[in-house]
């Protein structure tokens, strides 16, 4: 099974192939739609006219970084943020991988192991590293033993909670309904009062 978005053809096909765009897709996907998040590999790439490696980007200008997320239309929402995050992320997978994005799961032994690399990425909290797991053994077969349960909830065989589990049209609106309703489960518990002590 392949990952499936609704962007362009070659932004998926990025993703496909390349470990650093598909760990930088899933941590700009914050506060920006999916489909902005998982594009932005692509974009950034055609920005820079190649596409690039994790050297290249720990090692990149800050400041030049920044122009180039904050080119219109922006990578991210809050582009000068995400080009640091993105410098710390490519950072450490030089420092601790030797540039091999894939390493991060590739020498993972068990799920409980996997997970715990995929939290200490910069910009990874815990859900997001669950379902980056979730992701990994539902979409691309990285399924070391234990996956499904560090993945938690998002790890369940035909659930339709993240970009974990979109294979098609159908699935992805039936991830934006669960996505929509948990929104609202939010707002709701923020208007909710707190009880007096």
């Amino acid at each position: 099974m392949t990952l499936t978005l609704p962007i362009e053809p070659e932004a998926n096909a990025l993703l496909q192939t390349s470990p650093l765009a598909l760990v930088i897709a899933m941590l700009l996907d914050q506060q920006v739609s999916m489909e902005r998040a998982f594009s932005a590999p692509y974009d950034l790439a055609q920005r820079l006219g190649h596409e690039p490696t994790a050297a290249v980007l720990a090692g990149y200008d800050p400041d030049a970084l920044i122009a180039v997320f904050s080119e219109r239309p922006a990578l991210h929402r809050y582009p000068r943020a995400m080009a640091g995050r993105v410098q710390d992320l490519c950072r450490m997978v030089v420092d601790d991988y030797d540039g091999d994005t894939a390493r991060i799961w590739t020498e993972a032994t068990t799920g409980k192991d996997l997970l715990a690399r995929v939290a200490k990425l910069p910009g990874f909290g815990a859900q997001k590293a669950q379902i980056f797991v979730a992701l990994l053994g539902k979409q691309f077969g990285v399924r070391p033993e234990g996956w499904r349960e560090a993945a938690g909830r998002f790890g369940e065989e035909g659930s339709h909670y993240s970009v974990a589990d979109i294979v098609d049209d159908a699935s992805l609106a039936e991830v934006r309904a669960f996505k929509k309703q948990m929104k609202q489960q939010g707002a709701v518990r923020a208007g909710q009062p707190r009880n007096a002590s």
